[in-house]
């Protein structure tokens, strides 16, 4: 079995029309997109409602027994052999996903093989969620995001489980060929800890700091393509950029865990200094082994304005810092990097889009590094 010349070789099963605005999912769909744009791939994306009596009575089955009913997807009939079938899972922050992959398991038996890739998945949830990760052993490889998952689940489930970090489109978050004045000092999305926001609510009263932050509660994005750019915009135009470990706050749900969020790849591939806590893990001290990657402040610390007037004082050094992070992300975290890794896992060659969108990387990486302006937008 194998595609024919023309057809496409890869079928991601996508649940951007069932959640389109959820926020944690922008990544992913931004992912999938990419995995378009650089392979010959066909998006499999049903619809359906999730809050019908049959997608409520399949949820709490699945909860107390290890039954999984179809949530209501129709039977969907696949136009060719594929290579290779992916699906990306939000994981247990929404085990509900296991169920709609699981409900057209049988396109499968039209991929040569069938990789998923999870998000959040917290060891320490497992057992609650344990009828939901039977669907994940249906799969010849499970990727995860978060490594100190890997062993316990591939012990669970009794399948290749492989640590896969989460990446970025370092192309849109990239400030570069013309990078833009950083005018906000500030930038926090997500998380955050009440005792850092109100040391930097202070500074934006008595110092005209521009603190930029959530100010509405709210999960849902009216677009994700339209929300991922005007994020990436802000970004790049951030001198500092607030990060933090998943799930920092809590500890009932992550246990001992301490895994890499999306953040550090968003702040890195957007120029801006990362300010927070870095995360203690092995991984991280991996993917993030370049000198000053995150300036560290402890979670719940009240000298955030001692670290900004540090930073301050030296310009040189925060030119180098943003610049080194730059060239890291075009160079490591780009998405182009983990759908490498996730086709040599399905024994598949990249394809030519692959190594255009790496050139493409290459080149402003190149610029980046030999540019006469500082990495605020300003002349050196």
């Amino acid at each position: 079995m194998g595609t024919q010349p023309g057809e496409p070789r890869v079928l991601i099963f996508s649940l951007r029309n069932i959640f389109p605005k959820a926020l944690f999912r922008c990544p992913l769909y931004e992912f999938e997109d990419t995995i378009c744009e650089i392979d010959s791939a066909e998006l499999l994306a049903p619809q359906l409602d999730p809050y019908s009596m049959r997608s409520t009575f399949a949820m709490r089955l699945a909860y107390h027994a290890p039954v999984t009913l179809n949530p209501g997807i129709r039977r969907i009939s696949p136009k060719t052999h594929y290579d290779m079938f992916f699906a990306v899972c939000g994981g247990l922050a929404s085990p509900y996903d296991l169920l709609m992959i699981n409900a057209v398991s049988h396109v499968r038996d039209m991929c040569r093989t069938s990789v998923c890739l999870v998000d959040e998945l917290w060891a320490k949830q497992m057992f609650k969620h344990r009828h939901f990760l039977r669907v994940l052993a249906k799969f010849d490889v499970v990727m995860l995001y978060y490594s100190q998952t890997v062993k316990p689940l591939s012990e669970q489930i009794g399948r290749k489980c492989v640590f896969l970090p989460p990446g970025v489109d370092a192309i849109l978050f990239c400030p570069y060929p013309n990078p833009p004045k950083r005018v906000i000092d500030v930038y926090s999305i997500g998380r955050r800890s009440e005792i850092t926001h109100q040391r930097l609510l202070r500074m934006a009263r008595e110092s005209g700091l521009f603190y930029l932050h959530d100010s509405i509660g709210g999960n849902l994005a009216i677009n994700s393509k339209e929300h991922r750019a005007l994020f990436a915009n802000v970004a790049k135009r951030s001198r500092y950029f607030i990060v933090n470990p998943g799930l920092i706050d809590q500890p009932e749900k992550r246990g001992n865990q301490f895994e890499t969020s999306n953040r550090y790849f968003e702040g890195a591939a957007s120029g801006a200094i990362m300010v927070g806590e870095r995360p203690n893990n092995e991984e991280f001290e991996k993917l993030f082994d370049w000198p000053e990657a995150v300036t560290q402040l402890p979670y719940d610390s009240c000298d955030i304005d001692k670290v900004i007037k540090d930073l301050d004082s030296d310009q040189e050094r925060q030119d180098r810092t943003r610049r080194t992070g730059l060239v890291q992300a075009l160079t490591r975290h780009d998405w182009v990097y983990r759908w490498e890794a996730i086709l040599k896992s399905a024994g598949l060659e990249p394809m030519q889009g692959v190594l255009e969108r790496k050139e493409r990387l290459r080149k402003l990486a190149e610029i980046v590094s030999q540019d006469g302006r500082g990495t605020d937008g300003t002349l050196t």
